[in-house]
């Protein structure tokens, strides 16, 4: 906005660049932020540096973590015999309310050779690697293309391991990503998810 100081515009610009912030509402935290206390800016500004600083990915599972571990893998009553394999660390927080009692496996995205995604460029060794301790791998990419051809890539490349492979049920909707798909939905197809390949 040309009415406003160009200090102000530039932070109101900033916060329109989160995901669901339009103008409007990234108009009003700019004003909000100027009307705060110097301490709670400072206190904002280093909570955001520490986010960057001191959040890794776990080693075992690549989930959020400010150790080499995250509380998940590092849980001992999970049941560590099922992975979970999703696509960001963002569908843990999902799927975990569903009351799954089992470990995760991020991928780190969705294989799209459009985008330029392979295998490669995704968390697949250390699945291979992690398959080999388990009896089930449940596959909880997104309901379109990209989270099928994923899927369909894994249950080959596991084909020589004696394992079951489910995928969610398809009470999800056909391209909907996980992130949009409400509780209920999301605990009806882990429950009632489907078997794409097993060798046990």
């Amino acid at each position: 906005m040309k009415s406003l100081p160009p200090t102000l515009n530039k932070v109101i610009e900033a916060f329109s660049r989160f995901p669901g912030i339009g103008n409007k509402t990234a108009h009003r935290l700019g004003l909000h932020a100027l009307k705060s206390s110097n301490s709670e800016i400072e206190e904002f500004s280093q909570a955001l540096l520490d986010l960057k600083n001191n959040i890794r990915t776990c080693q075992t599972c690549h989930n959020f973590s400010e150790a080499t571990k995250c509380e998940i893998c590092l849980d001992e009553r999970r049941n560590r015999e099922i992975i979970c394999v999703c696509k960001d660390p963002s569908d843990i927080f999902l799927l975990e309310k569903t009351g799954y009692q089992g470990v995760y496996h991020v991928l780190g995205g969705l294989i799209s050779p459009l985008d330029g995604i392979g295998p490669e460029e995704l968390n697949m060794d250390s699945l291979i690697d992690r398959a080999k301790t388990i009896t089930e791998l449940i596959i909880a990419t997104d309901a379109s293309v990209e989270g099928d051809t994923t899927a369909l890539y894994i249950s080959r490349m596991l084909e020589s391991i004696k394992i079951k492979i489910t995928h969610l049920a398809r009470g999800l909707p056909v391209g909907g990503h996980l992130e949009y798909v409400d509780e209920a939905t999301l605990t009806k197809s882990i429950d009632d998810r489907v078997v794409i390949n097993s060798t046990v």
